[in-house]
């Protein structure tokens, strides 16, 4: 046994014991017992930044930057978090005024180049998260371990703010040596449009057959579907042409940008659009599990306050840290 085998080893046992002392310390009464519950956590979670320094100090594996090709990152007890190449390019960003249940605030069309980047396959899931939570020590803020509304390993997390978003990022940069960061807003339309002019990368409709949203609603010419009230396991529906999973619906996705009311005055690059004034409002792309299709299409565009966090709420991850060629 090597020693990056023998360490993640004891870490998934240092795992599973602090888990089992914050279940213990959730449903126990006593104050007593619970600050010698807290003392016990406190002391593995030393235990486990130890091991994950030591773990750091070990040689990462990187992207292989002469071919560009997708790569799965290791996170560590066989948790994998996969990341697709997009291929750069220039795309028309945006919705024309004929698309059903377009706003204006999603014009003026306008062309866009995106640069070469690895996105995500899928949103970051529940195991992902807690597995990044646990082994790296907080970068700017403290974050939940658990704090999903709909609990399971491949669920998307959610219930996930902005801020909570972006410290993530910053875990992960740290853990694995890689940049890690969320998309900008352009990024996220090339890469959920795979190439469609279309509302949506599938072409002029979805159904809940394709889709994880609120199927007692319509849009086009399908049919109604069914509803789920909540969210499915990532993967569970078909790719786009780019490989990526979910990006309409299921859960919202947080975006770098701050809001502005439309693409007046956007930039051309790709670059995530940063307003000076307005930092607290932050966007959302993708549509979610309890919203009609028609606000899961490729173009729509929603904000909210940075601090806020609600079970249809998560996020994917884009790496900028790969060579590009």
């Amino acid at each position: 046994m090597d020693l990056r085998q023998h360490l993640e080893e004891e870490l998934e046992k240092d795992f599973q014991l602090l888990k089992q002392y914050e279940n213990e310390k959730r449903n126990e009464n006593d104050p007593g017992l619970r600050n010698r519950l807290e003392n016990r956590i406190q002391s593995i979670k030393q235990v486990i930044e130890k091991r994950q320094e030591e773990l750091n100090k070990l040689p990462k594996s990187s992207p292989n930057s002469s071919s560009n090709q997708s790569f799965s990152q290791d996170l560590g007890f066989g948790v994998k978090l996969e990341m697709v190449y997009i291929p750069g390019g220039t795309f028309y960003m945006g919705a024309p005024k004929t698309e059903e249940e377009s706003l204006d605030y999603e014009r003026p069309q306008h062309y866009v180049t995106v640069k070469p980047f690895y996105m995500g396959k899928y949103t970051i899931t529940q195991e992902q998260w807690e597995k990044v939570v646990y082994s790296c020590p907080p970068v700017a803020r403290e974050l939940n371990s658990r704090p999903a509304y709909f609990p399971g390993d491949k669920l998307p997390v959610e219930r996930v703010s902005w801020n909570d978003a972006v410290e993530f990022c910053a875990r992960l940069s740290h853990k694995t040596g890689q940049k890690y960061r969320l998309p900008s807003e352009a990024e996220w339309e090339y890469a959920c449009r795979a190439g469609s002019a279309k509302p949506f990368a599938c072409g002029d409709t979805i159904t809940t057959n394709v889709v994880n949203y609120d199927g007692n609603f319509t849009y086009g010419n399908a049919p109604k579907g069914e509803y789920r009230g909540r969210t499915t396991p990532v993967g569970t529906f078909q790719p786009n042409v780019f490989g990526l999973y979910d990006m309409h619906g299921n859960v919202w996705e947080w975006c770098a940008d701050t809001w502005h009311d439309s693409y007046e005055d956007a930039p051309n690059d790709g670059s995530a659009w940063i307003s000076e004034t307005n930092q607290n409002a932050r966007l959302l792309r993708g549509g979610s599990w309890d919203l009609n299709p028609g606000n899961c299409r490729s173009a729509v565009r929603y904000f909210i306050n940075l601090g806020y966090y609600y079970g249809n709420i998560g996020f994917r991850v884009v790496c900028s840290g790969a060579a590009r060629t």
